[in-house]
């Protein structure tokens, strides 16, 4: 894990701030508590956070107020809500103001790991923007200004433009998001929402293959996560990155909308339930052969019992 992975937890509910110490931690990351707005402040003042994870409900000073002054004081720091009362306001409020992403509690280790891995690739797309922006030829980000300025004054076109803005450019990377946002006149942090939210998005370039392996809670139940390690291990990638063939990448989302089907993953079109970890590499050797499967057969026998 990279040096510039600090995270500042602020939550009123200190078994909150201690279940996100444990799970980021666990991770890699470095990470602090604050138990008010007041408290993350001073510690703001003092240290030098790259990300901070906030509640908006609480005492003496609410979420929405501390996003503002991080705002105004540490532009540079990324904002992810976690919140209980996730009310349509509140989040368009903190959208407004350039957060992330939001959490809804109660939440599973899996999904809280993977929405600040998502919120540190955001932090730095935006300290490489220049640099990637170089790299789009001026033919393809004409035609992505072609694409937005059809859709622009449609009603709830947001969707339908990213759609298309992925066909021309391949993947959504920020400053990607930062021109579409800007050509609809919306909120970047809208349209990361959306990027975020939609697993047939993404912020980088895919394979021939696209793995999606589903953090939800029925999933994280029934051992979702040694399947994740397991697909890792033999793919030779990390979630979010592609295989250096380019035939598959791997991605996770909170949900699949397969709950019965418990532990879930997609490949491109495919469901596949019921999984255990032989069972998913023999489904993703059905695309591209990835190797043989070298676990136990004891072993193999045992996870396909549990």
């Amino acid at each position: 894990m990279a040096d510039n992975t600090k995270i500042l937890v602020v939550d009123d509910e200190p078994v909150v701030v201690r279940s996100c110490e444990r799970i980021l931690k666990a991770e890699g990351y470095d990470i602090e508590g604050a138990l008010s707005g007041r408290e993350a402040i001073l510690k703001i003042e003092e240290n030098n956070y790259n990300l901070v994870l906030t509640d908006l409900k609480m005492p003496e000073m609410d979420g929405i107020t501390l996003i503002r002054w991080i705002r105004k004081s540490r532009p540079s720091i990324g904002i992810v809500v976690i919140t209980g009362y996730p009310s349509q306001e509140t989040i368009k409020d903190a959208l407004d103001l350039g957060i992330i992403d939001y959490v809804p509690k109660p939440f599973t280790p899996a999904v809280l790991t993977d929405v600040t891995r998502r919120a540190f690739e955001w932090i730095k797309g935006k300290a490489l923007e220049k640099k990637i922006e170089e790299e789009f030829p001026p033919s393809m980000l004409n035609e992505l200004d072609r694409v937005v300025n059809q859709y622009k004054k449609k009603p709830g076109s947001s969707i339908p433009v990213l759609q298309r803005s992925q066909e021309v450019v391949g993947y959504l990377p920020p400053v990607i998001q930062k021109r579409i946002a800007k050509g609809l006149n919306i909120s970047p942090a809208e349209i990361h929402s959306i990027v975020s939210f939609y697993s047939f998005f993404t912020m980088k370039p895919r394979g021939d293959h696209t793995i999606r392996i589903c953090l939800g809670t029925a999933c994280y139940v029934k051992g979702i996560e040694t399947i994740i390690n397991k697909i890792k291990e033999t793919l030779g990638v990390e979630v979010g990155e592609t295989t250096k063939d380019r035939k598959f990448s791997l991605e996770t989302v909170r949900c699949l909308g397969a709950c019965g089907l418990a532990p879930v993953m997609v490949i491109d079109h495919d469901t596949y339930g019921a999984l255990s970890r032989k069972k998913a590499i023999d489904a993703i050797n059905q695309y591209a052969p990835v190797g043989i499967n070298e676990t136990p057969a004891e072993e193999i026998e045992a996870v396909e019992g549990e």
